[in-house]
């Protein structure tokens, strides 16, 4: 082809314009009918145009068959064989594709855009060998930077992690000052197992771009892959002196405060995303349970609130909310929250055992045990089987529960669990000295049964007998579950009885000694349930022993708030109505 005719292309290229516009009447509109635009006799450079045309439409079928329409005119005309390439490549045929474009390239190998095009198909296909022919000089070195950039990528996705290290090298001397050549040597380092050089080469970068928070963020993502939290979190820090709220930087710092076992520093980060950025959702829920888990209940009820508010059908964060209003004594709330879970959320079997437990609080053993039969529908347990059974008792289905668990007993004699549960229906049933017989029978088949073992302890020390066997027990039964407060109110419990008839008696040094030592388990306990109103009148008692009113009041309301077990409370009213009137 004469250079002249090279020109006009380039210039049918450039200046395409619609075929079908108005004062377009040489070629033609659309509505004339189909086959209007093949025209035979018209120069390839009016199929160039309707290619455009079509192109504009998306109508890609259309547009190569006006290519090569005008290839059949002149078949030699390198721009031809390079847009169809391009085309065939769009419309996924690769092998086409590089036909076309060896064609273009061999009749103007000096063309940019051909060799560009060729070599990112060559890419695709993952042939090194050819995009290599063309991009590298004859010393193997890259013709030049746009050439290092495509064979870099090559290397990398095929693997060729020292050809894309040395090319990246290649790119930081050529020019120092050119951004991507220093991400490309930090990239392919990371890939080589070389994080501290790729950390380096991160630094160089930001010295030709000082605020790129891209690269910042890289920089602290490598810091936080070889486990150098510390040195991430410094990294976000020195984003945000360029950029103070950025979002993405302060979700980052949270999260690797969070890997960092920095809960407080996490709370302050989302707090100031929960600031600057009100509508986010997933960063206050975030809260919401950072907050939970540090036992800032009320804090973190206060974010689910907000969250449900605008998201009612989150069950995640109603499950989380019903635990947090349950913990508040807030049941009502706790029922409304716990009764959103829907059937089919990992979470509904534990909303539905909640929301038994609540109902068994209350003396509502019916309700109770609805609901757990259908926790046990979504996800059956043999703790909710054995569960369903104490509460059938409770319920006043006494010899329904103890058939049950007879003829569970039959088929398995020697299970402790089961006869731990035939003590608790018993006990329920107020037939103390069987509900004793059975717990003894679970220690002989296991005698590491806390269960039974706090069991036994603690009806012992309520009727203030055996106190040296029930501390023994309780101590065993605590060795085995040491974070169990219930448990540990027990033990708290036991050294309550015997400070009693030593302080009664006037022995006031010795009696002292064991309220004391009451009063520490008891408190415990109450840290390690998160509140129970057996365990708050349990240390009202004890403050009342140490003549100490007040406070025994302030316990003795406390537990009436939180809803008392009356059926293990019987007398708590009684307490705290006399106590006021003597302290009126």
């Amino acid at each position: 082809m004469i250079r002249s005719t090279a020109i006009a292309w380039r210039l049918v290229a450039a200046l395409a314009l619609p075929l079908w516009g108005v004062g377009c009447a040489s070629l033609g509109p659309a509505t004339q009918g189909p086959g209007r635009e093949v025209r035979p006799d018209a120069p390839p450079e009016y199929d160039v145009l309707v290619y455009h045309e079509h192109m504009l439409d998306g109508r890609l079928p259309e547009a190569k068959k006006a290519l090569e329409r005008a290839l059949e005119k002149d078949a030699d005309a390198p721009f031809l064989h390079r847009r169809l390439a391009e085309l065939l490549a769009r419309d996924s045929q690769l092998d086409e594709a590089i036909v076309h474009a060896k064609i273009a390239f061999d009749q103007d190998p000096d063309d940019g855009d051909t060799r560009a095009l060729l070599a990112q198909l060559y890419r695709i296909e993952q042939n090194v060998e050819g995009a290599e022919g063309l991009l590298l000089l004859e010393d193997g070195t890259p013709r030049d930077a746009e050439s290092a950039w495509w064979l870099y990528q090559l290397y990398l996705e095929a693997g060729a992690f020292e050809k894309g290290h040395d090319v990246a090298v290649w790119m930081t001397e050529s020019d120092p000052h050119e951004l991507r050549g220093w991400i490309a040597l930090a990239t392919v380092l990371e890939r080589l197992g070389r994080p501290i050089e790729a950390e380096q080469a991160l630094r160089s970068s930001l010295e030709v771009d000082p605020e790129n928070l891209r690269i910042y963020g890289q920089l602290a993502r490598l810091k936080r892959v070889r486990g150098d939290q510390e040195g991430a979190i410094a990294v976000y820090r020195e984003m945000l002196a360029h950029s103070p709220d950025d979002h993405a930087t302060l979700f980052a710092l949270a999260e690797t405060q969070i890997g960092d076992e920095d809960l407080e520093g996490a709370i302050g980060t989302l707090e100031q995303i929960e600031e600057g950025y009100p509508d986010d959702l997933e960063s206050v829920k975030r809260l919401g349970y950072l907050l939970y888990d540090m036992e800032r209940f009320e804090e973190a009820g206060e974010r689910f609130e907000r969250v449900l508010a605008r998201s009612p059908r989150d069950n995640d964060v109603a499950f989380f909310h019903g635990i947090v209003l349950r913990r508040a004594n807030k049941n009502d709330e706790a029922i409304t929250a716990f009764s959103r879970i829907s059937p089919r959320h990992e979470y509904y079997s534990d909303a539905r055992t909640q929301l038994a437990a609540i109902h068994e609080r209350a003396g509502r053993y019916e309700e109770a045990l609805a609901d757990v039969q259908r926790a046990m529908g979504s996800e059956p347990t043999r703790e909710l089987e054995l569960y369903s059974v104490t509460l059938r008792a409770k319920a006043g289905d006494f010899e329904g529960a103890v058939a049950y668990l007879e003829g569970l007993l039959e088929e398995s004699p020697d299970d402790d669990e089961l006869l731990y549960n035939l003590g608790v229906v018993y006990s329920e049933a107020d037939r103390e000295e069987e509900a004793l017989e059975y717990m003894e029978r679970a220690l002989e088949e296991n005698p590491d049964n806390a269960d039974a073992l706090n069991f036994i302890g603690y009806t012992w020390a309520e009727s203030g007998e055996r106190l040296d066997e029930a501390e023994a027990y309780i101590v065993r039964a605590i060795e085995l579950r040491p974070d169990n407060g219930y448990i540990v109110d027990s033990l708290g419990w036991v050294y309550y009885m015997r400070a009693r008839p030593l302080l009664e008696a006037g022995d006031e040094a010795a009696g002292r000694k064991w309220l004391d030592r009451a009063l520490e388990e008891l408190e415990r306990a109450h840290e390690l349930t998160g509140g129970d109103p057996v365990i708050s009148e349990h240390i009202g008692d004890a403050y009342l022993l140490m003549e100490q009113p007040r406070r025994a009041l302030e316990k003795f309301e406390e537990a009436m708030l939180m809803g008392p077990r009356t059926d293990e409370q019987p007398h708590l009213h009684e307490k705290l109505e006399t106590l006021r009137r003597e302290l009126e």
